[in-house]
């Protein structure tokens, strides 16, 4: 193909329809300012605020178990950690049975802006659950977990 030939526009149009890619990145570009605006009160983002969640366990959890949840390589999820490490949201220690692991557990102060930012969340979940009622949201739910 020369410099001067192009794709016909109708390609572009198709490919603006139909890209899975696209329609996912838009989506959760909007659902995620959406929940970024809602928890701004409490001083999360909504990245924050899961990852906080998924520090709400009974036993800490190593940075591999937390990866993989958030779907986070672990350079992204330990940059991520360390802001909330300074506000004393959550503690990063050296596991005991690999000194090469870390493990991360919520402090008081992590589990109150936690159940601060729970009502918020429960009240996105239902907003957001509304503009996706006609299509089913369970169903949603079930093809992004088969996506990623």
């Amino acid at each position: 193909m020369s410099k001067r030939e192009m794709l016909p526009y109708q390609i572009t149009l198709d490919v603006r329809d139909t890209c899975f890619c696209l329609h996912v990145q838009r989506a959760a570009r909007a659902v995620a300012r959406r929940y970024d605006e809602a928890l701004r009160p409490v001083g999360l983002t909504n990245g924050q605020f899961s990852l906080l969640m998924s520090l709400n366990r009974p036993e800490p959890a190593t940075i591999g178990m937390v990866s993989k949840l958030l779907a986070m390589d672990r350079t992204t999820l330990t940059a991520a950690l360390k802001p909330l490490e300074r506000r004393g949201l959550l503690k990063v220690t050296v596991d005991r049975a690999d000194r090469r692991g870390r493990q991360m557990t919520l402090t008081p102060a992590g589990r109150a802006v936690l159940a601060a930012a729970l009502p918020i969340w429960l009240r996105m979940q239902e907003a957001t659950e509304r503009r996706v009622a006609g299509s089913g949201a369970d169903r949603l739910r079930a093809d992004l977990r088969a996506l990623s």
